[in-house]
């Protein structure tokens, strides 16, 4: 594959080149390429921007268990359209994701759509009950990721024991925290004193991110998202959690990325059926749109696309144990190509994901994916 004369962007760099692409990884970046004698698939990136492909931390799929929300195909591909090759998936499934069997099965069938890699999480207690740790030893071979995200864990003792048992085993806790400012301090404490690898979903609170950056002035191990709905709007009544924030709260969220102190943005993708959604169920459907709606705070914002890059794309891929996150020589070909400037707006109807639940129907988005291409391979 050849990509010809489109704007690259990084974490680091801003520049013009061509990407030339063999056996899934980038072999070759410079100003003008020839087009191989043979090669069958020319990519023309004029004036479109290409970036490393977007990783996401925190998705609901809600397979197995929940097929009029979402499936692990319909989900995908969701992921796909927004940009995305690489997402973590919740353990709240029904069957929970606490036993290797289940585990198991979501892998080999993610495997076999061919499109974005799913790192399927287990929880960290059996049902999701906060009661009972899953056996870390047998469910740490399948994956490097645990959460009960949907549900705090309460119980003090046994957030002690997962923190001891994230470092014997070397995993992340991906923590929801709820209430967010009291949990979110309560175990920033418990992880400076006890040791352990701790990642903070969806924090939404100045209170909370105060708190994080005390910790992490302190060295405590510990990283957090922030979402893009939590940074696009604020004082909504649409049932998220944690809940839509006041205007200082998303100031400060904004402070902290510029200041360095956010390591990633996640989406917390949580489809649900129109009924469901009308029962109080809380979430977004919001994959598919979530580089237009950050794109769009950023540029309003005076944050540089760099550092949606950062967030996006090169601390997730560290955190997942990937590349550099940058478009280098020798990297996999995980790209986006991308209409920066595209001024479009959300709209469900073009969702994949069965989710339509969101409370952006006309809101404004910039930038829009064009491609999606993971190791080689235009999946959109």
């Amino acid at each position: 594959m050849l990509i010809k004369n489109g704007t690259l962007i990084d974490a680091a760099i801003i520049g013009h080149a061509d990407i030339m692409i063999k056996d899934g990884k980038i072999t070759r970046l410079e100003k003008r390429l020839p087009v191989p004698e043979g090669e069958e698939t020319v990519i023309d990136a004029s004036g479109y921007v290409i970036m490393p492909s977007f990783v996401d931390m925190h998705v609901h799929l809600r397979d197995p268990g929940y097929p009029a929300k979402e499936t692990l195909e319909t989900g995908v591909k969701a992921a796909v359209n927004g940009g995305y090759t690489h997402i973590i998936a919740m353990a709240n499934t029904n069957p929970v994701v606490d036993n290797p069997e289940t585990l198991s099965d979501i892998q080999a069938r993610a495997k076999q759509l061919n499109l974005a890699d799913v790192y399927q999480c287990s929880s960290v207690t059996k049902g999701l009950k906060g009661e009972e740790l899953v056996d870390f030893a047998t469910m740490r071979k399948l994956t490097q990721f645990f959460s009960d995200d949907g549900k705090n864990i309460n119980n003090k003792d046994i957030f002690v024991k997962a923190l001891h048992a994230s470092q014997e085993y070397n995993f992340t806790i991906l923590d929801h925290s709820e209430p967010e400012p009291e949990m979110v301090a309560r175990n920033l404490e418990l992880v400076a004193k006890e040791g352990g690898n701790l990642h903070l979903c969806h924090v939404s609170r100045k209170e909370s991110m105060l708190s994080v950056i005390k910790a992490k002035d302190k060295g405590v191990n510990v990283t957090v998202e922030v979402t893009p709905h939590h940074l696009y709007a604020y004082n909504l009544a649409y049932r998220v959690n944690p809940p839509f924030a006041t205007e200082e709260d998303v100031n400060f969220l904004l402070t902290a990325i510029r200041e360095g102190y956010v390591d990633c943005i996640s989406t917390d993708h949580a489809p649900h059926t129109p009924e469901d959604k009308a029962n109080g169920a809380p979430g977004i459907s919001g994959i598919e749109v979530a580089f237009g709606m950050v794109n769009k705070v950023f540029i309003d914002n005076d944050i540089s696309i760099h550092e949606l890059s950062r967030l996006m794309s090169k601390n997730p891929r560290r955190m997942l144990g990937l590349n550099d996150g940058y478009i280098s020589s020798g990297n996999s070909a995980d790209l986006v190509i991308v209409d920066f400037k595209n001024i479009g707006s959300v709209d469900p109807e073009d969702f994949i994901s069965k989710g339509k639940n969101t409370p952006f129907i006309g809101a404004e988005t910039i930038g829009s994916i064009v491609h999606t291409i993971k190791e080689g391979v235009i999946l959109k």
